[in-house]
């Protein structure tokens, strides 16, 4: 199988900068991603189920693989949920399917997005973790305009190894992610 176009530039050009930005000792310290999750929210999956069976399979168009359905907790009436009831959708990436849907994240999907001017680099967690929140799902290349019944929102997390923001923000960067200067 070959090896992922951003795998091996992560390794020839990506590790050799980082160690010389942040001065590493060792090449095991450099951050790394772990995973990507794509999640998804159907919250009218509660009074239509074929809502949920079409999310599903457009998550699994954009994600490559069958995604998990998400189900409620416990019972809200102000939402009208009961305990079990299906609520959304989610894929974890981790390998070669997390580098691949990566680069196409990066090189197609988010050039696609309205009025795009960059992404925000103050939407980590603390601990080297990425979230965006995507208003139309229809900016992925896999998905058909025809089929597409009803337009939805996705959650993209990255998920790094890096003990600080700066460091993630830098491995991304390095990686192709837009971001908007401060």
């Amino acid at each position: 199988m070959q090896v992922p176009r951003l795998a091996e530039i992560y390794r020839k050009e990506i590790v050799p900068a980082m160690m010389k930005k942040f001065n590493y000792k060792n090449i095991m310290q450099v951050p790394r991603i772990t995973k990507i999750v794509l999640n998804m929210g159907v919250g009218d999956a509660s009074r239509d189920i074929k809502e949920m069976d079409s999310a599903q399979q457009e998550l699994s168009l954009i994600a490559g693989q069958k995604p998990k359905i998400t189900r409620c907790s416990k019972s809200i009436s102000a939402f009208k949920v009961r305990a079990g009831m299906p609520v959304g959708c989610c894929a974890t990436l981790r390998g070669a399917m997390m580098y691949e849907f990566l680069d196409r994240f990066i090189n197609v999907a988010i050039p696609r997005i309205r009025d795009f001017r960059g992404l925000p680099p103050d939407a980590f967690d603390g601990r080297g973790t990425h979230s965006i929140g995507i208003r139309e799902h229809l900016i992925f290349m896999e998905l058909d305009y025809s089929k597409v019944a009803k337009i939805r929102g996705l959650n993209v997390t990255t998920v790094t190894t890096a003990k600080t923001d700066e460091e993630a923000r830098e491995l991304l960067r390095l990686f192709g992610m837009p971001f908007r200067e401060r």
